[in-house]
């Protein structure tokens, strides 16, 4: 079943209104400028829009989104393998986090823990066999739709990562 298939099966009929955009006249009128408050909850939308096509796509896969980016972070390493720190810091999680991650996927065998070769006190994450095919499988699921994410062009796409980019840099989220 392709996402948007799983889509349309989990949609409602659409609104014949844009209900952000009644929020923003509504809010204008009541409160004052109603720009960013329209921003956000357009984002915290489409948050939800994409959440569910990614979920809809990797569960025949048996995976969560937070199990998917840890699968392909350890694909990109050179060695197929990382500290839980790492994994840690570069999927921005909690250690907890991470640990239950790493454990739903070592009970697939998707991965496995095995000890660092010059630090006893870490241990690596190493994907399996078996997890570079399910992520094989998982990834044509979800890049077969774009990830759910609709109505832009590969420009489009590109403006809104820097756009967003920006907000996070704003933030702190990385320098």
């Amino acid at each position: 079943m392709t996402l948007l298939a799983c889509l349309v099966m989990v949609s409602r009929d659409p609104l014949p209104f844009d209900p952000i955009e009644r929020a923003a006249e509504l809010w204008e009128a009541r409160i004052g400028p109603s720009g960013t408050m329209a921003a956000v909850t357009s984002v915290m939308r489409v948050q939800q829009i994409l959440l569910s096509a990614v979920d809809a796509a990797l569960k025949p896969h048996g995976l969560t989104f937070a199990r998917y980016e840890a699968l392909v972070l350890l694909s990109f390493a050179r060695r197929s393998s990382l500290p839980m720190r790492v994994m840690g810091e570069r999927l921005q999680l909690h250690p907890t986090s991470v640990t239950n991650i790493v454990d739903r996927l070592q009970a697939d065998g998707l991965v496995r823990r095995v000890p660092h070769p010059t630090d006893r006190r870490a241990t690596l994450v190493e994907i399996t066999e078996d997890g570079l095919n399910r992520l094989a499988d998982a990834t044509k699921s979800v890049t077969d739709d774009d990830f759910g994410l609709r109505g832009l062009d590969a420009g489009e796409s590109k403006q809104l990562t820097t756009l967003l980019g920006q907000v996070r840099r704003a933030v702190g989220d990385f320098d």
